[in-house]
């Protein structure tokens, strides 16, 4: 298939992001660039130092919601992407609200209770779309540990296994390669 092909396709496409660190900032620069048409963005945190090391944002960002320049980042790649940014934290009620006509969810956040909530959330309520998770980066090195497993319409992206630590932080090498894994099965998703 040719990129414009992939672009018509791809224009009228909705993808939920549930997160806007590590993960789902890197997932959703990858998905404007190939060009999905809208991008829903949630997250209520904001912007820190400690986040450059993995997160698509600036020095000059720090202080910044995450909803906010992550859109401002998008916007400067391709504006023609339709970026809604919400700034809000999550819960299994606005997850239904939110997401409700999204084609694919991305789960992108850092707690593992939060994970659970929202794969349960999904899996229950919208038993037709896919959600694609991130489990499993910290650290580096051990690309080969690194692979998607399918369960129904749950995509887990990473090792499942390492947890980021004081000892075993979330690195860019790491977090990127997943969060573009993630990118890929969605991609795969809406392009079947």
């Amino acid at each position: 298939m040719k990129f414009e092909e992939i672009k018509d396709k791809l224009k009228s496409k909705t993808v939920g992001i549930a997160g806007c660190g590590g993960l789902g900032s890197n997932c959703a620069v990858a998905l404007a660039r190939v060009r999905v048409g809208n991008l829903l963005i949630v997250d209520f945190d904001v912007i820190e130092e400690s986040n450059l090391n993995r997160q698509y944002y600036f020095y000059d960002q720090i202080g910044e919601k995450k909803s906010a320049a992550l859109k401002d980042n998008i916007k400067k790649i391709n504006p023609e992407v339709n970026v809604i940014a919400f700034d809000k934290k999550l819960d299994s009620k606005s997850i239904l609200e939110i997401f409700k006509d999204c084609d694919v969810i991305v789960e992108a956040f850092d707690k593992a209770e939060m994970k659970h909530m929202i794969i349960e959330t999904v899996l229950e309520n919208f038993p037709d779309k896919a959600i694609v998770s991130g489990i499993g980066m910290a650290g580096w090195g051990d690309n080969s540990s690194i692979k998607t497993i399918q369960h129904n319409n749950l995509y887990i992206c990473g090792d499942q296994k390492t947890e980021a630590s004081e000892e075993n932080p979330p690195l860019a090498p790491r977090v990127g390669i997943v969060a573009n894994m993630q990118a890929n099965i969605v991609l795969e998703i809406l392009l079947k």
